[in-house]
């Protein structure tokens, strides 16, 4: 009997890479991306494998027909890092545009549906 695992590893023509600090807008970043996934909106993708330019996540994200970068907070991991790996074309999503600031903003279903609505929106 053969089992398979499954994730969001697969690519998609949509894919979203998220911000997974340690801050609390790190984790909305983190569980709207996920949300996002689950709804069929886009498909989070592997930021950690950008970072360290693996080959088959860099094909994948080079044929996307739609980036999303989502970051937590004001540095901007997720953009910084999908820019030095050569990614020029992408939309970018940051919390503290949407009224979510680093330190103050608790990690509810209220804020992960903010950021997967505004997700959403860019996305379509």
């Amino acid at each position: 009997m053969s089992t398979k695992n499954s994730c969001a590893c697969s690519g998609g023509s949509k894919l979203i890479f998220a911000c997974s600090g340690a801050a609390d807008v790190g984790a909305i970043a983190d569980q709207a991306a996920r949300k996002m996934t689950k709804e069929g909106i886009g498909k989070m993708f592997c930021m950690a494998g950008i970072g360290g330019r693996v080959s088959g996540i860099m094909k994948t994200t080079e044929s996307a027909d739609k980036i999303l970068a989502v970051d937590g907070c004001p540095l901007n991991c997720v953009k910084n890092s999908l820019e030095m790996a050569g990614f020029e074309k992408f939309d970018h999503l940051q919390l503290a545009d949407i009224g979510l600031e680093k330190c103050s903003s608790p990690v509810t279903e209220e804020n992960i549906d903010k950021v997967v609505a505004k997700g959403q929106e860019i996305l379509a």
